[in-house]
């Protein structure tokens, strides 16, 4: 079989979850009710902060852009899952492929770097109260966004660029649900050596220098916590943090098990459940985890609520 890196025609198959010609229809009913709960569920916590003059704040400013990178890389990855379930037709070209490939890396990278934007965000509220606004400025705050979408671009760029120079001559047939990097290499019939090393090593980066600040903050934190003597001003000092912790544990913890390891060690149905947690359902969790124990987001959407009520009146 001929090397398929051109860009004529249907280059792979994705081979989906499953084989079964009766599992496709739940997982698709089951797949868009949490593609639906997570555009809901983010679109509307981004059009909360933004109607909310109270949420103008670093903290749900970091937060508005973390709903849209969930909302982005769903979306990058959850239609075109959908559309396979149902047909028989599983083809994506070559540069369908590498498109999903290079976005779908692009916002994972740079939420690594969000997550650790908003923990350096929650020290200096807990651990610097009083010069909050003057460290955390509107100017800092947008080049800390900025900083992790160039990362997160030029780091895509660079893998997709070295994986779609290779030759795949194997097979077509790829073992996932989509373009990951992992079930594309294991394609190629050239030496991916070079490639592997480059994709682990960034991956590598990206995780481990994004958790030595999310864990520098966060021992910060604890300790300034520790200090506090009222049992109800500690409460109050580790709610403002708690649901972003829970959120880096769920999502650095399956980042960790599928990309920190080497390619002869993938698993077809442990690395599919692991990647169905963190393309589908980390995004819808995100939302939630944010807000339902939080206050000011329940607050402002009452708020959001009654302004529409008395425009109505009006």
């Amino acid at each position: 079989m001929g090397s398929r890196n051109n860009t004529n025609g249907p280059d792979f198959i994705l081979l989906g979850l499953t084989e079964s010609e009766e599992i496709p229809q739940f997982l698709f009913i089951l797949f868009l009710l949490i593609y639906l709960i997570t555009v809901l569920g983010n679109a509307g916590m981004i059009l909360i902060i933004r109607l909310d003059i109270q949420l103008h704040t670093p903290m749900y400013f970091f937060l508005s852009h973390l709903s849209f990178l969930d909302l982005s890389y769903s979306t990058v990855i959850i239609p075109n899952t959908l559309a396979n379930l149902l047909t028989s037709n599983k083809y994506i070209s070559f540069m369908g492929c590498f498109t999903q490939m290079f976005f779908f890396i692009f916002l994972v990278v740079t939420e690594f770097f969000f997550l650790s934007s908003m923990a350096y965000d929650r020290y200096v509220a807990i651990c610097n109260p009083l010069h909050y606004h003057v460290f955390m400025s509107r100017r800092l705050c947008y080049a800390l966004i900025s900083v992790s979408y160039i990362i997160g671009f030029t780091q895509s760029l660079a893998i997709v660029l070295c994986i779609s120079n290779l030759h795949f001559c194997k097979s077509n047939v790829v073992y996932h649900f989509f373009c990951d990097t992992t079930p594309i290499l294991a394609l190629s019939c050239t030496d991916t050596h070079g490639t592997e090393i480059l994709a682990m090593s960034l991956a590598g980066l990206n995780i481990v220098g994004s958790l030595i600040i999310i864990s520098a903050s966060y021992v910060s934190i604890l300790s300034n916590i520790l200090k506090i003597n009222s049992t109800s001003g500690k409460r109050k000092a580790f709610s403002t943090c708690a649901s972003h912790l829970v959120g880096v544990t769920i999502f650095y913890s399956t980042m960790i098990f599928t990309y920190l390891k080497p390619k002869n060690s993938y698993s077809l149905g442990r690395d599919q459940v692991a990647s169905v947690f963190y393309t589908m359902v980390i995004p819808m969790l995100n939302p939630l985890i944010y807000s339902l124990r939080n206050k000011e987001v329940k607050n402002a959407l009452i708020r959001v609520m009654q302004k529409r009520e008395g425009s109505r009146q009006f």
